[in-house]
């Protein structure tokens, strides 16, 4: 990949004329980053530019002694005479496509991006440009998601019946953008509501930023004795299956994810329950956000690369293939499910 306002490095994807790196994977010395999640947000970098409403998750990540310059969503700088901008993804709380001009030429690049409803972090905003590089997660036509509403409905009806046999609740997802997303759909009337040390510290960090979020307490803060028969507790992936989750007793588990959509994935993760709510988008998504940017060139990575070029170019569209180190997702660090 190689053009005259964007090109594939060693260190990832670099702006010539501007001077500066997207979602670097190496420290560099101007690093813009679309939001905080460990596959697009690496520590060492000089200087960080990010999206305002994510500034203080991304310090939280990359820890002290980073630079962070925040920039309010639709302000533009200029980067040596590249304007650069920050847009609403709707992923997670902070989390921005980059809109690059120069002379006369415009580029998006969406980072990680979702067009369902999500009370947690601002709406995907819809931009036009000359070259789009979207994410292809979810790029095959089997991914497509049901009613965010009807799937917490579906949460919310497995914690209830749990609660009256007397067995806590285990719900796995990601420590950032999927667990607070989990938390909103939840009804604390229910029963109480824990949440794991990850889970907590990101928690803190999206109710700082305004968002608004049901009770819940850190499982480390509960008195000694506490009854978790009936209670919901959300964790991170990685908590699966570990002597944590001993704790809990007689427990059901589940995973909320896209990955959800395929038979067979609940049993590969060991988990009870699966139920389909992704935070990237999906396949018809994938289409709308496409169509609507008006591209002349789109850039795919990330996740199912190929298949998706192929199916652009079958609708007679400039479509080309990015390979990068972070293929596909899996289920940590955090790229989502």
């Amino acid at each position: 990949m190689s053009t005259s306002l964007i090109t594939l490095t060693d260190h990832g994807l670099y702006c010539p004329p501007g001077d500066f790196f997207i979602d670097p994977w190496q420290p560099v010395d101007r690093a813009v980053i679309t939001h905080a999640h460990a596959d697009h947000a690496r520590p060492g970098s000089a200087q960080y530019l990010t999206a305002a409403a994510g500034a203080r998750i991304l310090a939280a990540r990359l820890g002290d002694g980073a630079v962070i310059d925040p920039l309010p969503y639709g302000q533009t700088v200029d980067h040596h005479g590249v304007r650069v901008s920050l847009h609403p993804a709707g992923h997670v709380l902070g989390s921005a496509q980059v809109r690059l001009e120069h002379k006369g030429e415009v580029w998006v690049v969406t980072g990680d991006y979702k067009l369902d409803a999500d009370p947690t972090c601002a709406p995907f905003e819809p931009l036009r440009c000359h070259d789009l590089l979207t994410e292809s997660t979810f790029g095959l036509p089997v991914y497509r998601w049901p009613n965010p509403g009807d799937v917490f409905a579906e949460i919310n009806d497995w914690w209830r019946g749990n609660r009256e046999v007397g067995r806590a609740s285990i719900l796995y997802g990601y420590a950032l953008g999927k667990a607070q997303r989990l938390l909103s759909g939840l009804d604390p009337g229910i029963g109480p509501i824990y949440t794991h040390g990850a889970v907590e510290r990101m928690t803190n960090e999206y109710r700082a930023g305004g968002v608004d979020l049901p009770p819940a307490q850190h499982v480390g803060a509960a008195p000694a004795r506490t009854k978790w028969a009936g209670a919901m507790v959300i964790a991170p992936p990685s908590a699966r299956n570990s002597a944590w989750t001993r704790k809990f007793g007689e427990a059901s588990t589940a995973m909320a994810s896209g990955w959800m959509r395929i038979r067979g994935a609940r049993r590969r993760r060991a988990v009870d329950r699966g139920f389909v709510l992704s935070d990237h988008v999906d396949w018809p998504g994938l289409h709308t956000v496409i169509h609507e940017s008006g591209a002349e060139r789109v850039w795919v990575t990330h996740g199912f690369v190929e298949p998706m070029v192929r199916r652009l170019r079958e609708l007679g569209m400039d479509a080309r293939g990015v390979r990068t180190p972070y293929e596909g997702e899996s289920d940590e660090p955090e790229g989502e499910a």
